[in-house]
């Protein structure tokens, strides 16, 4: 593979990752009703109390990686008190290559919550975007407040973040629901000890307000913007924020932010299964396929006998960190998001089935972001934070879970359960939930291109069909295809109607459809 493409899905495929086992986003039980559901208020040109912020000038400075440059970006902490403290935060950029009239800036999120987008730039779209569309465009990517290098949510220290990856997401009884329980609490209570003071304000409404004045302090009229994943919600809160500055907006692997936690979890453990289900696919017509060269359906029984197994004994992986259920899934779950990973995988499973599991605890570690030095980045804190935020807690307590559970193992017999019980770590959170489920219709805003893929394993497609449908100006691009979004995946067709829309301003046919390389 492309060690771009590489670069590419450790960016976004991994960030996107933490929607689920860190916590996944809020939200209730019951639908809100779609008339009454809480919507943030339309954000004004320039209030006079944001002028300062509107107006400051970006001191731009060598980044230390070729190409790059970097500059600090401030914005108010709570923008209720625009006189109050500041958040700092961190902006890189790579010029326009030319040749052809530059068209100002696009900017670049790569989901999460939690995602580097400067990591994202810099690794991967400064780089790796089509070469046309680097021509014409700064490209430009800020850190969202609270993430990376942009006054990162801090919780866990690399020892306790150990401890908790390893904690069983799948109770048996009273006791190990206690210690689940208990370990939620315990991160919630690291989070608000060492990061208290930007807990409150880290929200993707705060985050799309940054993102205007960035755009204000680049010179541009309009934002143009490339998200995936949780990058998508973003932009459609922008839209929501500010109709009347949408430039040219893709939102690959679109989330729907009329939806409850609740709801979401149950669709993006849907979409774990369905992209299981693509990979068991394709091992059993290998010979040495680890879950045998029968059924897709054998296949998955073989799987859950095996996370049974190491959920009895964890087996060996030459650290001090056996390899037990919670990192087994982990670590399978990690390489649904791209295809390419799936021949790691298939090493993976046959290595820990035979009793040696470095393979798997690898792709977790790769997942969570965890170092070789037993250190972790801040991706599954501000994963946490933001989520926690946006929406409000999918369950009361641990009695919700318990009845939530058949309905997760139904969309996913293989993983529900332990997704069901993952989405309780909100429920525990010191911070209340400033934000609900809503539809987001963006009236008056320029069209809006939203990508779906069919077989996405983190953002069902059906969500791209339902933001594309709630948006006034969205456009569907569908790709028939395995993974997590779609631009820059290998399908010439995409990446032509992307770029085209990007270059020329102008959006494919509503519902174009293209198919896998």
């Amino acid at each position: 593979m492309d060690s771009r493409r590489l670069l590419r899905t450790s960016a976004t495929a991994l960030a996107a990752a933490g929607l689920i086992l860190s916590g996944c986003t809020g939200g209730s039980d019951a639908a809100p009703s779609r008339t009454t559901a809480a919507r943030p208020a339309a954000a004004s040109s320039s209030p006079e109390a944001l002028k300062a912020f509107y107006s400051q000038k970006l001191m731009w400075r060598d980044c230390g990686v070729a190409g790059f440059q970097c500059a600090t970006l401030l914005a108010p902490l709570d923008y209720a008190k625009p006189d109050g403290p500041e958040v700092k935060l961190a902006v890189s950029r790579v010029r326009a290559t030319g040749p052809g009239k530059r068209l100002g800036s696009l900017l670049v999120n790569p989901g999460g919550p939690g995602g580097s987008a400067v990591g994202y730039l810099q690794g991967y779209a400064g780089i790796g975007y089509p070469a046309p569309v680097r021509a014409r465009y700064d490209m430009v990517a800020v850190d969202p407040r609270g993430v990376a290098r942009s006054e990162p949510v801090e919780c866990l220290t690399g020892p306790r973040m150990d401890t908790y990856t390893q904690v069983d997401q799948t109770p048996d009884d009273r006791a190990e629901t206690d210690a689940l329980s208990a370990a939620f609490k315990d991160f919630a209570a690291a989070c608000e000890k060492r990061s208290g003071k930007i807990l409150p304000h880290v929200s993707t409404v705060e985050t799309a307000r940054d993102m205007d004045i960035l755009r204000a302090v680049l010179g541009d009229a309009k934002l143009s913007y490339v998200g995936a994943s949780y990058g998508t919600f973003l932009g459609a809160t922008y839209a929501e924020l500010f109709p009347d500055r949408v430039g040219r907006l893709v939102l690959d692997g679109a989330m729907d932010p009329s939806l409850p936690a609740i709801d979401l979890n149950r669709d993006q453990t849907a979409g774990f299964e369905t992209s299981f289900r693509a990979f068991a696919a394709d091992c059993v017509r290998t010979p040495d396929c680890p879950l045998g060269t029968g059924s897709v359906e054998a296949a998955g029984e073989a799987l859950k006998k095996f996370f049974r197994d190491v959920d009895a004994e964890p087996v060996p992986t030459g650290e001090s960190r056996p390899l037990g259920e919670s990192l087994a899934t982990t670590g399978v779950i990690a390489a649904m998001y791209d295809e390419g990973a799936w021949p790691q995988l298939r090493e993976a499973l046959t290595r820990a089935m035979g009793g040696e599991g470095s393979g798997l605890l690898a792709l977790a570690d790769s997942y969570y972001e965890r170092e070789a030095d037993g250190t972790y980045a801040n991706l599954m804190f501000a994963n946490a934070a933001v989520n926690c935020l946006d929406l409000p807690p999918a369950y009361t307590g641990p009695a919700d879970v318990e009845k939530a559970v058949p309905s997760f193992e139904k969309a996913s017999p293989i993983f529900g359960k332990g997704l069901a019980w993952a989405a309780l770590n909100c429920t525990s959170w010191p911070t209340p939930a400033s934000g609900r489920p809503h539809r987001i219709t963006a009236e008056g805003a320029a069209p809006i291109l939203v990508v779906g893929t069919t077989r996405d394993p983190a953002t069902p497609y059906k969500w791209a069909r339902s933001l594309a449908d709630q948006l006034s100006s969205g456009t569907l691009l569908t790709y028939e295809g395995d993974g997590h979004t779609a631009y820059g995946r290998g399908s010439d067709c995409v990446d032509t109607a992307i770029n085209t829309y990007l270059l020329e301003g102008t959006p494919p046919q509503d519902g174009k459809r293209c198919s896998q390389a």
